[in-house]
């Protein structure tokens, strides 16, 4: 038989819990998911049960999630919990703007942080907070979801297999509509479309598309951006109007070290046609793939078709048919699981057995960095060298 793990609880300040993506993913869909499954097993008997402390600014909303998911600690004054010797961790899904400050209050008071992106809303901020976490001895994570996904798990199968050959070049689209909010609700809080706010798809979405790039096809070393205001009104939450001043859509092009180009549109004004909301299609001389959210489609230079242009006669064949799905290949019965979910458990095997972690402070930076050339390289008009950076 058996035995049962001894539990280990670890005690972690949630800071954004009110915020869709704090609440549904962090909160929901990882910590206490991992407490449904009866904590996570480090392999040594033990099994680490986490318990969020909730905290915000808006009290009212932090008792309705406290009752619903029957936690016990909540609290609206940040120092007092940062203060407590048993909170281990800091986690920060905030708004932009207030981050940057909470994660220096939380590494001043020796807690491990971990947060979501970006993680400040310069550079030299950024790179502070990794130096500040770095000279703390604390251990440290920023949120990368996106590798996680199962269809860029699966692109990274292909790209570790070597099914590309060379790789030549890789196009992504991602965005929807978002509602203006008058006629209809808008999907996002209207702060992303302000500018003074911390807003704009740039600042939002190029970090992601460092770690993406970066983790699976090469650093990028220079960037070449179009970042435009598409809509230029919405409706606030109240139902007032507001002028956005934010950018909400951006067109960027990447080098990327080793000699591919990556070519991604972001825009939150753009509809679907496509088979998932991001979509990302790599070339090489051997090979070529297209991978989404969970799918991933591969085509290899064996079964490449001969497509012959003739704007004179209608299609006759089916271009997507001709392209091969690539299975799961996760064991029986497991598949894959949430992509949020997945880092956490391997930020905490981190915290609780120093085990190897690479999405640090400094990963974070990089992202910031990305953001920050993109909106200089549109405000110029040209191409911007991107620089390694370290502390």
């Amino acid at each position: 038989m058996t035995p049962t793990p001894v539990r280990r609880t670890v005690r972690i300040a949630m800071n954004g819990v009110t915020g869709r993506m704090g609440y549904r993913q962090h909160l929901v869909r990882s910590l206490l998911a991992l407490r449904d499954h009866g904590g996570l097993d480090l392999g040594d008997g033990t099994a680490l049960w986490p318990e969020p402390v909730l905290v915000g600014r808006r009290e009212p909303a932090l008792r309705a999630i406290a009752e619903r998911h029957g936690l016990a600690h909540w609290s609206t004054d940040l120092d007092a919990v940062l203060a407590d010797d048993t909170v281990e961790i800091y986690f920060d899904a905030q708004v932009t703007s207030a981050r940057q400050e909470s994660l220096t209050r939380a590494i001043a008071a020796g807690k491990h942080v971990y947060t979501e992106k970006p993680t400040s809303t310069g550079l030299s901020g950024a790179l502070e907070l990794a130096r500040l976490a770095r000279d703390a001895g604390i251990k440290h994570g920023v949120v990368q979801d996106k590798l996680f996904l199962p269809g860029l798990l699966k692109l990274k199968r292909l790209v570790d297999g070597g099914f590309f050959g060379r790789i030549l070049s890789v196009r992504g689209e991602f965005g929807y509509w978002v509602f203006e909010g008058d006629w209809q609700s808008a999907q996002r809080p209207s702060w992303n479309y302000r500018a003074q706010d911390g807003g704009g798809i740039v600042v939002d979405m190029f970090p992601h598309w460092e770690y993406v790039l970066h983790e699976l096809f090469g650093r990028v070393t220079s960037v070449q951006a179009l970042a435009t205001t598409h809509v230029p009104q919405r409706w606030d939450e109240g139902g007032k109007p507001y002028d956005a001043t934010a950018d909400d859509a951006a067109y960027g092009i990447f080098q990327l070290e080793g000699g591919a180009v990556a070519q991604i549109n972001s825009s939150w004004a753009v509809r679907v046609h496509r088979d998932e909301l991001v979509e990302f299609q790599v070339d090489g001389t051997e090979g070529s793939a297209v991978a989404g959210l969970r799918t991933c489609r591969a085509q290899h230079r064996a079964a490449t078709p001969k497509p012959v242009w003739n704007p004179d006669l209608p299609a006759t064949e089916s271009f997507r048919g001709q392209w091969q799905e690539v299975p799961d290949n996760t064991g029986p019965g497991t598949g894959f699981d949430n992509g949020f979910k997945a880092q956490w458990e391997l930020f905490l095997r981190h915290v609780a057995l120093n085990t190897p972690y690479r999405w640090d402070l400094l990963a974070g930076a990089r992202g910031v960095q990305l953001a920050e050339l993109g909106l200089r390289s549109s405000a110029e008009g040209r191409r911007i060298e991107v620089p390694e950076i370290a502390l």
